[in-house]
């Protein structure tokens, strides 16, 4: 159990229906460790601002979570959590370890735009 605020991906069934019905997500697969625990606060904080993407984790032990764990983005990744962004249902990057808000909000806007001000 991942004790975040963030909506969690039990399978990978839930997975499918979540790429289904929005067109940008961010999933963070990993732990309640220290690399990871950031990386959440970090989806935490920005998920109001960005409006258009849709923030999820997965737990990195759920035997689910192969959907995530043998996708070819992240072949060769030593470090958890694993940052997957997806447009269309479709990867669009994958990053692996512990990354600052700017590292993030800096894929996001590249991958999904901007959040709109207002």
């Amino acid at each position: 159990m991942l004790y975040t605020n963030l909506k969690h991906i039990e399978s990978a069934a839930d997975h499918a229906k979540i790429l289904s019905e929005n067109e940008n997500v961010m999933v963070v697969c990993g732990r309640m460790g220290p690399m990871c625990i950031p990386v959440y606060g970090i989806a935490e904080e920005i998920e109001n601002e960005y409006k258009h993407v849709k923030f999820c984790d997965m737990e990195f032990d759920n035997p689910e979570s192969h959907v995530i764990r043998n996708l070819p983005d992240v072949r060769g990744f030593m470090g958890i959590p694993f940052t997957i962004y997806y447009k269309n249902g479709k990867v669009v990057k994958a990053t692996s370890s512990i990354q600052t808000k700017g590292q993030v909000t800096s894929i996001l806007n590249n991958e999904f735009g901007a959040p709109v001000k207002g």
